[in-house]
């Protein structure tokens, strides 16, 4: 009779990789440091469980609880061997899942494991940012909500509908790396976001200039003297309403009649070929605002008073695009001017008061916002009938009456072009405001630096494709969205330290592109770099007198992504070994 022989294989795939990223961090140990650990806490670490769940969550696209237990046990010699941990898939309970929630959903534990990670991310891999950008986004889920959930009604790109959470974002130049995020109620105003977001990020980077970039929410003169006032600095647009929006008649003005030259700013196509991306031009003027430093009882606050450039900008993009909403706007209340007086036919009511007509004329180019731009001509018509009144059919001295229908028709809609020409020379322009001096920051390189805001968003992305339609507690969503805004730092960073040593190197990576396996690409995304450790597995074969480790073999694709990522090989070939 031959000896028995038991066969189990564990899928590895990307695990190995990203878990080796993480230990290069040390974050088991950061977790750890600032998670703490109960006297009556058995098993694993919370460091040790964070860690490997962040890694279920990166390889199995999976940020729910209950999958975790079953994988664990699925892959359990890989995880010991790569850890040098002893683990067990009562580690990975929801219960236990749950309570690591609960932990890293305090502000103060939570600020302190952000604080060293990001110190950690830039000593390891050797960053030195100038720019930090600062964002919200919103995620939306199915919540009942409640007054002090943090489940609220705002307002939401996504779907105003649903209630949401906010979470600022402050995120490195040129990575789009995050470094610091809050998670604050849905209808949290987004002003109140920015000083706390860089008070923490300079908790991490140490220094001064530090230039944040953010939007017109950010251009508050309280955020700005702020950023001032700790001698960093600040680059944004001006929200285009109260006194901006007076100011900008002149400054547009002045570009439009020659009073100020425009200096172009270009940039390169995916062709290569340079082409106008925007034009304007640059002043500067002082500004003052009270400090908001603390001061003692009894003092006034100080009065900072600084230097700011304004850059008065055209972008050809956003011009044509409200050049073209423009026009259908313009098309399509004159559509609607014209439908407001229908031919007098079965069931169509005629307007029959001059007034009504003027007031529903003037509601369609207020809602079309084409007041001006739009003129119309109306006539009143009148339509005479006579009318047999009383009885006695054929009676000749038969008394009659003449009944007078009126009604207003709408008999031409005019584009006033003069006016909608002067409209058009003042589309597309907005302001810029910075602290820096025009030596570090010039017209171009400001125009180019906001340009990148998309940076932030991709970040964004990633993380709102999770959604957090969950029965849960507030604690648990803030738990859960601080461990993603992890993951998100983990792909960002896998992804940028690929690109950066392409970019040193002058090569490309050939192989990654399904349909067109000959291309080279020196821009890969994580998520395409770590799809092609899918399908490797670890097979432990148990005999009778030993076991036999087999890994499925590396190709020269994957050995070149871990080279490029500072890694060996070995990290899967090890799993073989006794």
């Amino acid at each position: 009779m031959s000896p028995e022989l038991t066969i189990t294989t564990e899928r590895i795939d990307d695990f190995p990789l990203l878990l080796s990223v993480m230990l290069r961090l040390g974050l088991p140990d950061i977790f750890d440091h600032h998670l703490g650990r109960h006297g009556l806490h058995q098993g694993l670490s919370w460091g040790w469980i964070a860690t490997i769940w962040l890694a279920h969550i990166l390889t199995e696209s999976n940020h729910r609880k209950h999958p975790v237990q079953s994988w664990v046990k699925q892959a359990q010699e890989t995880i010991e061997k790569i850890t040098g941990q002893q683990v067990h898939e009562l580690d990975f309970t929801d219960d236990r899942l749950t309570l690591l929630l609960r932990r890293l959903s305090k502000p103060a534990t939570w600020q302190a494991v952000e604080t060293e990670l990001g110190r950690s991310i830039l000593r390891v891999y050797e960053l030195t940012p100038k720019n930090v950008r600062l964002d919200t986004t919103t995620v939306s889920g199915y919540h009942e909500g409640g007054e002090d959930s943090l489940f609220q009604y705002g307002f939401s790109k996504d779907d105003p509908t649903l209630r949401q959470v906010k979470l600022m974002v402050a995120a490195l130049d040129p990575l789009g790396l995050p470094i610091v995020s809050q998670v604050v109620a849905g209808n949290v105003a987004d002003d109140k976001l920015y000083v706390p977001a860089v008070d923490r990020v300079l908790q991490i980077i140490e220094g001064l200039g530090l230039l944040f970039v953010g939007d017109s929410k950010m251009s508050a003169l309280s955020i700005r003297a702020h950023i001032q006032r700790l001698q960093h600095h600040y680059l944004c647009p001006l929200a285009q309403t109260g006194d901006t929006a007076k100011e900008m008649e002149p400054w547009v003005e002045a570009a439009n009649n020659g009073e100020r030259t425009l200096s172009p700013v270009f940039v390169h196509n995916e062709n290569g070929k340079q082409k106008m991306f925007a034009e304007g031009y640059v002043f500067e003027r002082t500004l003052q605002a009270k400090s908001d430093a603390v001061i003692e009882a009894g003092k006034e606050p100080e009065i900072i008073e600084w230097t700011e450039q304004v850059f008065v900008v055209r972008s050809e993009s956003y011009r044509k695009g409200l050049l073209d909403g423009l026009e259908g706007r313009l098309q399509r209340a004159a559509d609607k001017l014209e439908a407001l007086t229908p031919p007098p036919t079965r069931g169509k009511r005629q307007i029959q008061d001059e007034a009504a007509l003027v007031s529903a004329a003037t509601a369609i180019l207020q809602a079309h916002n084409v007041e001006g731009l739009l003129a119309y001509s109306f006539e009143r018509q009148e339509k005479h009938l006579t009318k047999y009144v009383g009885r006695g059919r054929g009676t000749p001295d038969r008394p009659k009456q003449e009944i007078v229908t009126v009604r207003y028709q709408i008999t031409a809609v005019h584009r006033q072009e003069e006016a909608i020409d002067a409209h058009k020379k003042t589309l597309g322009w907005r302001a810029y405001v910075s602290n820096a001096p025009a030596e570090q920051l010039n017209l171009e390189q400001a125009v180019l630096t906001y340009r990148d805001e998309w940076l932030v968003e991709h970040g964004f992305h990633r993380l709102k494709g999770v959604p957090l339609s969950l029965n849960q507690n507030d604690d648990q969503v803030v738990g859960l969205t601080n461990l993603l805004s992890i993951a998100v730092r983990m792909l960002t960073l896998i992804e940028f330290i690929v690109r950066r040593r392409l970019t040193q190197n002058q090569e490309k990576l050939v192989g990654l592109i399904e349909n067109n396996p000959q291309k080279g690409i020196d821009n890969p995304t994580a998520e395409r770099l770590l799809k092609t450790f899918n399908r490797i597995t670890l097979t432990i074969i148990h005999l009778p007198d030993g076991t036999l480790r087999h890994v499925t073999p590396i190709s020269d694709l994957q050995t070149r992504i871990l080279e490029l990522l500072g890694l060996s090989p070995a990290i899967y070939t090890q799993l073989a070994g006794n």
